[in-house]
């Protein structure tokens, strides 16, 4: 009897032991972050970004998503996820948030943070809340589509300097048309902490649909004066949320 008890005793003291160290680990910043840009754009645009979070001492990986369908998209962003070792931050800008979304479900995901961007519930696709009416987009002959050069220097990115904004509409990603059509099958946000930057400016997703959005996932949320790439125009702004976010999980 005595030696059913000691077993006892020393198997609920590895349990407690084992409690303890998961809840210490919770509690320690999330050191990976990976980053998802949105369409008609590259990983470039995190740049910003990407120096304030690994001068904090942050591991920062960025995905170079082909824009040719949520499938592949997806399907780089899980590449880079299981490049990982240990928890990450997983980060979508725009149609990046769709991406998120979808992926975020990978076990390695203990947060998601949305900077102005889509965060469609399951069966919903990215194109859902836009505003009715022709998007400013020239679709070449197998469906990837370019965003007006005129359109994207006046409502894409108005507060990112004229050089690097002139640099971006012509240096742009097209964007597959099919990826606002494509419904999501699993909405990480359901199951995973998230947080949300709305760009009060923004002339591509309104504010109010980033804001519900934001309220239905029930995002720690903050608001920047920007653009739709207020990102890159304030990257501080966002940095700041997404170290929110890493030090945030778990508490």
């Amino acid at each position: 009897m005595r030696g059913v008890l000691k077993a006892t005793a020393a198997a609920v003291s590895a349990l407690l032991l084992g409690a303890l160290a998961t809840t210490a680990a919770a509690a320690a910043p999330v050191k990976n972050i990976v980053l998802v840009h949105g369409a008609w754009a590259d990983g470039s645009g995190w740049k910003g970004v990407y120096d304030i979070l690994t001068h904090d001492g942050f591991h920062v990986s960025v995905v170079a998503n082909p824009d040719t369908g949520l499938a592949d998209d997806v399907a780089a962003t899980q590449r880079v996820l299981d490049l990982q070792t240990g928890p990450v931050i997983l980060v979508g800008h725009s149609y990046g948030g769709t991406v998120i979304t979808q992926v975020g479900v990978d076990p390695k995901v203990v947060g998601l943070v949305y900077v102005a961007a889509f965060g469609p519930e399951v069966g919903e696709t990215t194109g859902q809340y836009l505003p009715k009416g022709p998007l400013p987009i020239t679709v070449s002959k197998d469906g990837l589509a370019f965003f007006g050069h005129d359109a994207f220097m006046a409502a894409f990115a108005p507060d990112v300097p004229e050089p690097l904004r002139q640099f971006m509409a012509d240096s742009q990603a097209p964007l597959a048309v099919s990826v606002f059509t494509a419904p999501v099958t699993q909405a990480a946000w359901k199951t995973k902490p998230s947080w949300y930057l709305v760009s009060s400016k923004d002339q591509i997703i309104p504010p109010d649909v980033q804001r519900m959005y934001a309220r239905r996932m029930k995002a720690t949320t903050a608001e920047v004066a920007g653009s739709h790439v207020a990102f890159i125009a304030q990257p501080a702004v966002a940095a700041q949320l997404i170290e929110a976010a890493a030090n945030g999980v778990g508490k």
